[in-house]
């Protein structure tokens, strides 16, 4: 799979990962890695955070989704 990104520049590069939000195929230039919280709890309340963050690859358009929404 190439990165969707460099293919629309024109460039040629392998993709690294998949953004977990839309599956576009980024490379390690285009994908950002964040640190997002993990809830539990049964329908429909009470839910907690739990203490630790879940690892999410992103492509930059759904980062700054997820960045503008906080």
């Amino acid at each position: 799979m190439k990165c969707y990104i460099c293919a629309k520049q024109g460039t040629d590069s392998d993709a690294v990962a998949i953004c977990v939000v839309c599956g576009m195929g980024t490379c390690m230039k285009h994908t950002i890695r964040r640190e997002t919280d993990v809830w539990e709890g049964g329908y429909p309340l009470p839910s907690r955070k739990l203490p630790k963050k879940m690892p999410r690859m992103l492509c930059p358009e759904c980062d700054a989704v997820y960045a503008g929404a906080k």
